[in-house]
């Protein structure tokens, strides 16, 4: 008998209907010799709506009400898909993060998991049952606070447990059939890809591809465990992404993995810094004490009269406020110039360990985006990543040129997306 997590995203559990397709989806798991666990997300919009009712409530919600206001969703899903597996005639018992044993730290909102003990489940599974638990969420280790572990936090959960319990995989059930060479919504030629590296697959997570979430595909690595994205509207085979092919797979590594991109970021450039040593230790010092993320940076070359330099990097929109406060109050102390915001930006990422062995994609990738008329504001590159960040009104055609250049675009039918969100 193998352990099988399964975790199935909002869009899969929207509606009464949704749920009682997934219970039949994990109750023939059971019946096929598995002990089987569930993640499940909140139905739906459920997050995004209570998002907004706090909104209405309050400019600013604290952090720990903030949390135990949005692990409410997640708590609903469990619930009612515990009782549609009962429904059909077999057991399950719901926990929620805390009673799983996902032990975080203590920073609301986004949440870092330290430790799993999941001693409560490996109960629930030895008496035979299914074991649903409620994805996103945890308790702090020091004031045993419910916390969350930011958006798309029930990815991590699903693989979280999957290590602890030692599983044979985890599965991903999203709302399309896989990880595809990019966002189908946007490329209707994308092509399903059967099978992906876990470093390509990061790659493609922090680039902004939206069906796994990074730290997710993070953790898998480091414990291997290999992580299975099927769509839970169809009974084809998914992705597989681990360290090697899976069973009887046979894959040739491709040049490029795929296209992402990804519209949630903003770009900050701070003007007029002395070039002189600690001028950048003390901005990114200043960023990281307001626990703000970067991502890209780029620094221009001094001007010789004046001795200055610009520098800019990229963000989450949703920390531009917070970052560009923190570095006003150490204006006197860096001595910058001013500060640019700019939010109408985009990144796209070409992804491919092959990358490093192939001459001219970097300048193909550059010629694709000059054919579409793109302008590059900034670039980063890594063994296996190219990325640019140009105009948010450009990615949609940058993405579509880029992806027809490299030749990924798919001679069958068009990739379907059967929900909205795709996670």
């Amino acid at each position: 008998m193998g352990l099988v997590v399964q975790k199935y995203g909002g869009s899969s559990v929207a509606d009464a209907e949704g749920i009682k397709r997934v219970a039949k989806r994990i109750v023939d798991a059971k019946k096929n010799g598995n002990q089987v666990v569930v993640v499940v997300s909140a139905m739906g919009d459920t997050t995004d709506e209570l998002i907004d009712l706090a909104g209405q409530v309050s400019p600013i919600p604290a952090g720990r009400e903030f949390d135990m206001l949005l692990t409410a969703g997640e708590r609903i899903s469990m619930a009612l898909l515990a009782m549609a597996i009962k429904n059909l005639g077999h057991e399950a018992q719901s926990f929620t993060g805390s009673q799983a044993g996902v032990i975080t730290d203590s920073v609301h909102n986004k949440a870092r998991i330290i430790d799993v003990t999941p001693g409560r489940i490996r109960t629930a599974l030895d008496e035979g049952n299914i074991a649903i638990v409620a994805g996103f969420q945890g308790v702090s280790h020091d004031k045993k606070d419910i916390t969350t572990l930011g958006r798309g936090g029930s990815d991590t959960t699903a693989v979280a447990l999957a290590a602890a319990l030692d599983a044979e995989v985890c599965e991903i059930y999203t709302d399309v059939d896989g990880v595809f060479t990019a966002d189908p919504r946007v490329v209707k030629k994308a092509r399903k890809i059967d099978w992906i590296s876990f470093e390509d697959m990061l790659e493609l997570a922090a680039s902004g591809s939206k069906v796994l979430l990074h730290r997710c595909v993070e953790y898998a690595r480091r414990y291997n465990i290999p992580i299975h994205v099927r769509s839970s509207f169809s009974g084809l085979r998914g992705t597989w992404v681990s360290n090697e092919p899976q069973g009887d797979q046979k894959v040739e590594h491709a040049i490029i993995s795929g296209v992402a991109h990804d519209v949630s970021e903003a770009k900050i450039t701070v003007v007029g810094v002395p070039d002189k040593p600690g001028e950048a230790a003390a901005i990114f010092r200043t960023i990281a004490n307001a626990e703000v993320n970067i991502d890209m940076v780029v620094q221009n070359v001094s001007a010789a009269s004046t001795g200055l330099t610009d520098i800019s990097f990229t963000l989450p929109k949703a920390e531009g406020r917070k970052a560009i406060d923190a570095l006003e109050r150490n204006r006197g102390v860096i001595g910058f110039d001013s500060l640019r915001y700019d939010d109408q930006i985009a990144k796209i990422s070409l992804v491919g360990a092959g990358m490093k062995t192939n001459p001219g994609v970097t300048a193909g990738f550059f010629e694709a985006l000059s054919d579409a008329g793109v302008n590059i504001e900034l670039i980063s590159t890594s063994e296996i990543r190219i990325s640019v960040v140009t105009r948010a009104d450009d990615v949609n055609e940058a993405v579509r040129a880029v992806h027809t250049a490299f030749g990924l675009d798919s001679d069958s039918d068009e990739a379907v997306v059967y929900g909205g969100t795709g996670r």
